[in-house]
């Protein structure tokens, strides 16, 4: 069977397993040959110039497209500015933190003016982030196309969002209620590869941890240290924090490497060693990147297929 039947296979077989409120629709890896072919190679030239001014673009388009498929399926919900007296996810308290809207608003304005209203939003964002892991030296693979925007966006629905805060069975659940496994899980958290944390996200476990141990034993404890030197107790620095691993703006197995040492920030990450399954994909993508970057690519096919929407937005931050 080849790779595209595989694919056709797992798309379908996604439909079934998401049940949305939304019409369900099938996704293609052709879906726009015939009426906006130039599509993907326009996105692709907005995410690389976004790129060249800014190293932090793919962490903040990967993040920003979980955590618009949490809410919804991926449906460009997270795009949607607040109106009236309805705040958006955007300003919900988890995604404050967003950022590089505008590459998303760029990529779309480019394609507008090649086919108008016919890509939509969230299928701009899902070809976005597939070209930013590239260029950061991770994987490349054919996204399947043809989803919808969704015309809802409610800041508290991002309460739905997996916290940093989680332990493994509320990992599980919050992944499983949404069709996708334990290695789902530990395969998407690789792209804690990418990017930046402020403190709050990680201060449990560097201050008053439990009433026994003011740190987290399982940190490291050099890298402890050097967590509370950056954010110290009652941090007042705003942009406090640090980085998601060393090598924070090229997409490596890195992640996993520092993980097994007691090098990682969210309790969400130790959280992976706590389960002899999970602990086992760890250390195996530790050990071959390639292993990894097969099981990111298969994730992040099934993560982004989850469907919702029903329009094609003109304009990415408004509801046609």
């Amino acid at each position: 069977m080849g790779a595209a039947n595989i694919l056709g296979v797992l798309v379908l077989t996604l439909l079934v397993m998401f049940p949305v409120s939304s019409p369900v629709y099938a996704l293609s890896l052709n879906y726009y040959d015939q009426t906006c072919p130039k599509a993907e190679s326009t996105i692709s030239d907005a995410v690389k110039k976004a790129m060249t001014n800014d190293k932090t673009v793919p962490a903040a388009l990967l993040r920003m497209h979980f955590h618009d498929c949490f809410i919804r399926g991926c449906d460009a919900s997270v795009l949607l500015k607040s109106v009236g007296k309805n705040t958006a996810e955007k300003d919900g308290p988890p995604n404050i933190s967003l950022h590089a809207f505008y590459v998303i608003d760029n990529a779309k304005k480019a394609v507008e003016a090649l086919c108008p209203g016919v890509v939509s939003c969230a299928d701009i964002l899902a070809l976005a982030v597939r070209d930013a892991v590239a260029l950061s030296g991770g994987p490349t693979w054919n996204v399947p196309k043809g989803r919808k925007d969704g015309r809802i966006s409610k800041a508290t629905e991002t309460r739905q969002l997996p916290a940093p805060t989680f332990n493994i069975s509320q990992l599980q659940q919050s992944f499983s209620q949404r069709g996708l496994s334990m290695e789902d899980l530990v395969a998407l958290s690789g792209g804690h590869t990418l990017g930046f944390s402020h403190c709050s996200s990680f201060e449990n476990r560097i201050h008053n941890f439990n009433s026994t141990h003011d740190v987290d034993p399982s940190i490291h404890p050099s890298f402890a240290a050097s967590l509370r030197s950056v954010c110290p107790f009652h941090n007042k620095v705003k942009n406090a924090g640090a980085t998601m691993d060393s090598s924070s703006t090229t997409f490596d197995n890195t992640y996993y490497k520092l993980l097994l040492q007691g090098r990682s920030l969210f309790s969400s990450d130790q959280a992976l060693l706590t389960t002899t399954k999970t602990k086992a994909l760890v250390s195996q993508f530790a050990s071959s990147k390639d292993e990894f970057e097969k099981a990111f690519v298969k994730s992040m096919i099934k993560m982004s297929s989850i469907t919702g929407g029903q329009e094609v937005r003109l304009d990415c931050r408004v509801v046609r």
